[in-house]
């Protein structure tokens, strides 16, 4: 009995044994490499509004992602050209769009929007890419840039703005100036038509009936009314029927910068707007009436549209109805 409980207490004590050493062989942790820290991501480009200060733009001149743009075009019978006045002076970095060149060249139609397709080799050749934020001026202030400005919004690029007071205030704040034609590298740009952005003649012809949406001329008061000639030979004179007047000239002081909120939002009261309603905007060519889809822009009113035609189109047919 004795050597039994003798026999079973060493087996015993030899499992134990046997189980610890297995614990003490247990494998030790296999290193790691340290990790490398994670580069840091550049900080987060906010965009600064649809409209943008010359103070901004100097002080954001040199930031990569700003890309400028001088969309200066003039009436032709004032015969300038506007691509020798920017090779003259622009603002430093600039490119020059050319209203006229990037166009659809297949119509008789001054500086109507040109395909996707087109918008983008344009676009590329002047080395601007879809991730720019793109700030556009012209001499005069926020003219023919706010057609530019509406040009990339309806091609999908919403990352634009338009530099308050253009080259006119630029230079009279005696700013930095460059000359010379401008050679910048191609980049990629991608342009998708964003149609609720236009207007056509159809769509202008079935809006006379429904009147779904309120239209809106920046045209002179005499022009609209026919008491003063077209600039463009061959036009009636007259309106689209039903429409509201408002000059464009109104929406900016004498020294090019747009009128605050406030003064927008009462020059198209009194004009006669309904700001629950949508609006299409109209003009001589697509132009200014985009100065007035910019000044709605600014207010909130996010319903506009821009008749490209405009008047050229529309005053030059026999088929349209015109009132005085």
């Amino acid at each position: 009995m004795g050597s039994r409980s003798r026999s079973r207490r060493s087996r015993r004590r030899a499992v134990t044994v046997h189980r610890r050493g297995k614990r003490a062989a247990r494998p030790t942790a296999r290193k790691t490499a340290p990790r490398r820290k994670a580069a840091r991501e550049p900080a987060a480009f906010k965009s600064p509004g649809v409209v943008v200060s010359t103070e901004w733009l100097a002080a954001n001149l040199a930031n990569p992602r700003v890309r400028v743009v001088d969309g200066t075009w003039h009436m032709p019978q004032l015969q300038r050209d506007a691509r020798r006045e920017f090779e003259e002076a622009h603002v430093p970095g600039a490119v020059f769009f050319d209203i006229d060149e990037i166009a659809d060249r297949t119509t008789a139609l001054p500086h109507m929007l040109p395909t996707p397709a087109e918008f983008s080799r344009h676009m590329s050749a002047l080395g601007l890419s879809s991730n720019d934020f793109i700030v556009v001026y012209d001499t005069r202030g926020v003219v023919s840039a706010a057609r530019v400005w509406w040009t990339f919004r309806a091609f999908g690029h919403d990352r634009v703005a338009v530099l308050d007071g253009g080259l006119k205030k630029w230079r009279a704040e005696n700013r930095p100036l460059a000359t010379g034609a401008a050679t910048p590298a191609a980049r990629r740009f991608r342009a998708k038509l964003r149609p609720a952005l236009v207007r056509g003649i159809e769509q202008m012809r079935r809006n006379i009936e429904t009147r779904r949406e309120q239209v809106l001329d920046a045209r002179s008061r005499g022009r609209f009314y026919g008491t003063e000639p077209e600039p463009r030979q061959g036009l009636r004179p007259g309106h689209i029927p039903g429409s509201f007047n408002l000059p464009y000239d109104m929406l900016y002081g004498p020294d090019g910068t747009l009128l605050p909120p406030e003064g927008l939002k009462e020059a198209f009261r009194e004009a006669g707007l309904d700001s629950r309603k949508p609006v299409a905007t109209t003009c001589g060519s697509g132009v200014t009436a985009s100065i007035l889809a910019l000044g709605l822009h600014l207010i909130g009113h996010k319903k506009v549209a821009v008749y490209d035609g405009s008047w050229t189109e529309w005053g030059g047919r026999a088929d349209t109805p015109v009132e005085l």
